[in-house]
């Protein structure tokens, strides 16, 4: 996936799945409440790993946000 296309999901996400603040991370969209980028999540799928491997290495992404998040690309993407 090309960094542009990354960019415009992320724009296009729902409030309640990321967030993005200079205070966090610089401005790096991360799951909400979290230290935790999206673009981690997208390099570890983009990478062959399951979403099931993710929150063992980054406990505070859940299962529910990942999903979350990757519902609302998909109607993002979708939409476009």
């Amino acid at each position: 996936m090309n960094h542009s296309l990354d960019c415009r999901i992320i724009e296009a996400m729902n409030s309640e799945c990321i967030q993005s603040s200079l205070d966090i991370l610089s401005g790096t969209p991360v799951f909400r409440g979290t230290r935790v980028p999206v673009q981690t999540l997208i390099d570890y799928l983009e990478g062959g790993d399951s979403i099931d491997v993710f929150p063992g290495d980054f406990p505070t992404g859940t299962r529910p946000q990942i999903i979350a998040v990757l519902e609302s690309a998909r109607a993002k993407l979708l939409s476009a």
